[in-house]
């Protein structure tokens, strides 16, 4: 069962790949925002992981961060994320990223559970596949 404070750290080593060169959202060798926001959004996923129901996952609807401050190849970067509220199927998060102690960006986040079997049967036929008025996914419990 998902529940309000569940949490997760997640993180990376800054490398090329994930700066804002490599990725195209900038022209400097730093952390890509996109990058930043990919970690906030793992965290969030692995916050809740253990408690979907199997044959399930969650997805993310929406992520909106602040991203303040550059973090260079080499740097040690950590995303959190924090269950908010539960709703249904729809699970609110609080994250932030950290370089060292250094917060260096934050925001809100939005996932979704679903079935995976019917989610990419939905994507496969073209199909919206995720809807927020949608009943709650009959995955198979966890045992």
């Amino acid at each position: 069962m998902i529940e309000v404070g569940m949490k997760h750290t997640s993180e990376l080593v800054v490398s090329e790949p994930v700066t804002a060169i490599r990725i195209g959202s900038g022209d400097m060798p730093v952390l890509a925002t996109p990058a930043m926001m990919a970690l906030m959004e793992n965290a969030a996923m692995r916050a809740v992981g253990d408690a979907i129901p199997e044959g399930c996952t969650t997805v993310g609807g929406h992520i909106e961060s602040s991203h303040l401050s550059p973090s260079k190849i080499g740097d040690r970067v950590t995303a959190t994320a924090e269950v908010t509220k539960v709703d249904g199927k729809k699970i609110e998060f609080k994250v932030m990223a950290h370089s060292g102690d250094k917060l260096i960006g934050e925001g809100t986040h939005l996932r979704f559970v679903v079935d995976k079997e019917r989610f990419m049967s939905k994507v496969n036929s073209s199909l919206p596949a995720v809807s927020p008025d949608a009943p709650l996914p009959a995955c198979t419990p966890r045992p």
